[in-house]
């Protein structure tokens, strides 16, 4: 498979059916054979966002978790699919409770994982290995339009969600992986 194909794949899959389900099928197929992915995407060498496509109603990225990197509570406000191509990620999954988030359940993916997210889902991830974990993240949205929240990770406070701030998490995750080495 090709990168080209996947995200046609993606697409068509999106047209015949707008919720998630056909989506999950096709990040399944991919990402079942991890070597076919890394071929197609590269060797994770840093924590980052890469975008591989974006429209209106979908959005197709590779996300690399830098080793032990943790990102706070937020929501996407669209469903998502991921399918994790190398390594694990660690997600907690979160509710409101009053003005504050309370934890309400957790989900390890592994290599070959493709799992849905729901539209209503709040959730912070970790990279809970000492090397970079690479998943394909799929959304059925537009991923960079949409206003979403965040959740400070000390008070489980809401607020905002701010881009910018996700990138210079990364960046020091990245800087923090760099000294390790």
């Amino acid at each position: 498979m090709d990168l080209e194909r996947f995200v046609a794949d993606c697409r068509a899959a999106h047209a015949e059916d707008p919720s998630h389900r056909a989506v999950r099928d096709v990040v399944a197929r991919a990402v079942a054979e991890p070597a076919v992915v890394l071929k197609m995407l590269g060797e994770p060498r840093r924590g980052e966002v890469q975008k591989i496509y974006h429209s209106p109603t979908l959005t197709i990225l590779n996300v690399v978790w830098a080793p032990y990197m943790t990102i706070y509570p937020h929501n996407h406000r669209m469903w998502a699919v991921i399918g994790v191509y190398t390594g694990r990620e660690d997600n907690i999954f979160w509710r409101r409770s009053g003005p504050k988030l309370e934890a309400a359940g957790a989900q390890a993916l592994c290599a070959r994982d493709a799992a849905p997210l729901g539209r209503d889902i709040i959730h912070s991830v970790t990279n809970p290995i000492p090397r970079f974990t690479g998943a394909i993240h799929v959304y059925g949205g537009d991923f960079f339009a949409v206003e979403r929240s965040e959740w400070d990770p000390e008070t489980l406070l809401e607020g905002r969600y701010d881009a910018q701030k996700t990138l210079r998490y990364f960046e020091a995750a990245n800087s923090r992986s760099e000294l390790a080495t």
